[in-house]
């Protein structure tokens, strides 16, 4: 077997074995090292054994995960979820359909601290699911809108799997970050659209509800939510100024984050849980990275991405086309995996072939991100129906399905959108350049 076509069957390997249910970290890992092997011999399979985990984690510019992790750990243990929607629910209750579009108001901002779309949509879901089941709202347009507002958890900045695409392909995070701030904004716009429009056309969207002698007093900004946006202001505007590099801007958040849950009067045990949930998680997004290096190793051993970029680029197709169809391979295969796993897995192949078409590396890095976001509500797999399912048993998966078709629509617009006017996502890293 040619070494090229070694390479296409580590990647479809690797794949099944995490689609299976093996940890992606170890399904990349073994892949990588047994793949290696058979190209190099056991003795080359046993040197990159003993330096690639080593050289995937030691760099100084990997403190941010743990740092970013920590500022949305510590943010979500402080109960900032709660007051965030609270308060996007004032800005929003005159609106039909204001419930709904207060959640993704909500999801926005905590996503812009939490850093994870699958926290997003977990922590906004036990809170904004039950209170729009509540109002009268449908179930499809309760649990359709949390889930894809949950996305926004990795657009907007900052974002750990940003992070880790600039780490991958040496581009500037703090680039990344300034040129996903419009695009978020839009995306949170175009959500707020869809749920305006289905509250128009499907009157059983919201039913009325009487309240009769409920006297729950109202709720909106306070000095949480205050201390929320101001951290959110500090860091990136730190980071978009030139005050803080990356790595500060970082530290800066985590201290930040941690303040506020002890100004929120966070118990000790919660804050001891924080900490602990703060070093699984880097824990495993490092065991991660370990094995994308040693996958990285035998993709780059095989010579797989010089040869399909040459054949791509031999093609005649136009590099519009091209990118179409690498979108929709994204598309796809969000449907069955989470998307760090996705870019791990797939961006040692695809960055060459991409960058070789002449398209910008940040704005790709924006897409890659934005599309496989997409992947996960994605219907029959996406991951954060799934999540939103078991945090909010008062929906069904059926339900919804039925429900997320407005908001894929709106995210295929945007996609348009980032496709057809690249200046909304580099219009931000050319002022910073």
């Amino acid at each position: 077997m040619t070494p090229p076509l070694l390479g296409i069957l580590g990647f479809f390997v690797a794949m099944a074995l995490t689609l299976v249910g093996v940890p992606v970290a170890i399904a990349m890992a073994v892949t990588g090292v047994a793949g290696f092997a058979i190209l190099n011999g056991t003795g080359g399979a046993i040197y990159v054994l003993g330096s690639a985990p080593f050289e995937a984690v030691f760099p100084y510019s990997l403190s941010v995960i743990p740092l970013f992790v920590a500022m949305g750990v510590f943010s979500a243990h402080a109960g900032l979820s709660t007051s965030l929607f609270s308060a996007m629910n004032m800005v929003f209750k005159r609106f039909r359909g204001g419930l709904a579009m207060a959640t993704v108001g909500a999801c926005a901002i905590f996503g812009a601290i939490c850093g994870s779309s699958l926290a997003t949509a977990a922590t906004m879901g036990r809170i904004a699911v039950p209170e729009m089941i509540r109002e009268g709202y449908s179930p499809s347009l309760a649990g359709a809108s949390v889930a894809a507002a949950g996305t926004l958890g990795v657009l907007i900045p900052p974002s750990v799997l940003m992070v880790i695409y600039a780490l991958l392909t040496e581009n500037s995070i703090g680039q990344l970050f300034a040129a996903a701030l419009l695009p978020g904004l839009l995306a949170t716009g175009l959500y707020i659209t869809a749920v305006a429009v289905t509250v128009r056309i499907s009157p059983n969207a919201i039913k009325p509800v009487d309240h009769h002698g409920d006297d729950r007093p109202e709720t909106g900004f306070d000095k949480s939510v205050i201390a929320a946006i101001s951290l959110f202001v500090v860091v990136l505007g730190g980071l978009y100024s030139g005050l803080f590099s990356a790595n500060e801007a970082a530290a800066v958040g985590a201290f930040g984050a941690v303040v506020l849950a002890i100004l929120m009067k966070t118990s000790f045990a919660s804050m001891v849980d924080a900490a602990l949930e703060t070093a699984r998680t880097s824990a495993m997004i490092f065991m991660i990275l370990v094995g994308a290096a040693l996958f990285n190793f035998f993709i780059e051993g095989t010579g797989l991405a010089g040869i399909l970029g040459n054949w791509i680029s031999e093609s005649g197709l136009p590099p519009t086309v091209i990118m179409i169809m690498i979108l929709c391979f994204y598309l796809l295969l969000g449907c069955f995996m989470d998307s760090l796993s996705m870019i791990l897995l797939t961006i040692p192949i695809v960055y060459p072939i991409v960058i070789n078409l002449g398209f910008d590396p940040i704005w790709f890095g924006i897409i890659v991100v934005s599309v496989a976001e997409i992947g996960l509500i994605t219907p029959p797999i996406g991951m954060n129906l799934f999540v939103v399912q078991n945090v909010a048993p008062q929906v069904s998966q059926s339900d919804i399905i039925r429900g997320i078709l407005p908001f894929v629509i709106a995210d295929v617009v945007r996609l348009f959108l980032f496709v057809a006017f690249p200046a909304i996502i580099l219009f931000l890293p050319t002022l910073m350049r």
